[in-house]
């Protein structure tokens, strides 16, 4: 079983940059794509970036520009990159991985493992 870890949230604000990042506990992670979505209290999980394991990557238009993924598949680990972050980036952040669905990478039905979540708060 693969168990992911979020960190890097926090608190800042509007217009600044924040990484975050995304460890996985197994090796084996590096040949399955990764995401990352974001959660606002009372809504839906909201696709937000992801990441094949050769690296095709796929951003959501609300924060196309201003957010990037990545990943060190040495260190079993994915970024995503926020910069120009604005007070509607508030939300939790999640890591998941797809192992067995095999579906498209934009719905959270489709991923298999979930880390537990990061906060981002900007303020303005």
């Amino acid at each position: 079983q693969v168990q992911l870890v979020e960190s890097g949230g926090g608190l800042v604000q509007a217009g600044d940059s924040l990484r975050l990042s995304c460890a996985a506990s197994a090796r084996s992670f590096t040949r399955y794509p990764m995401g990352w979505f974001r959660q606002r209290p009372g809504e839906e999980r909201e696709f937000v970036a992801s990441i094949t394991w050769n690296g095709n990557t796929d951003i959501a238009d609300s924060v196309k520009g201003r957010f990037s993924i990545s990943r060190d598949n040495a260190k079993n680990t994915m970024y995503l990159q926020m910069s120009s972050l604005r007070p509607d980036d508030t939300a939790v952040y999640y890591c998941a991985v797809q192992i067995y669905n095999g579906e498209s990478l934009h719905y959270a039905r489709s991923y298999d493992y979930w880390g537990q979540g990061t906060q981002v708060t900007v303020s303005s």
